[in-house]
């Protein structure tokens, strides 16, 4: 049901550069309205930024646990 890591890697930035495309030729007010948390710009940027955010804290974090453990 899920697609794999390497997919998933590969996907969500094309989509998400796919809503910046789109809502650049969509909004008239597009600079400004990128800032809005109800628009498909805002999230179109946030996507791309959080998810390799989220994969450092949490290698960080299984790192941390397994030094912990072996000392």
């Amino acid at each position: 049901l899920l697609p794999s890591l390497p997919t998933l890697t590969v996907l969500v930035p094309l989509l998400s550069l796919a809503g910046l495309f789109y809502s650049a030729s969509v909004d008239e007010t597009f600079p400004q309205g990128c800032t809005s948390t109800n628009s498909l710009c805002f999230y179109s940027l946030l996507l791309p930024v959080t998810i390799p955010v989220y994969v450092f804290f949490h290698l960080w974090t299984w790192m941390g646990i397994k030094l912990f453990r072996h000392n």
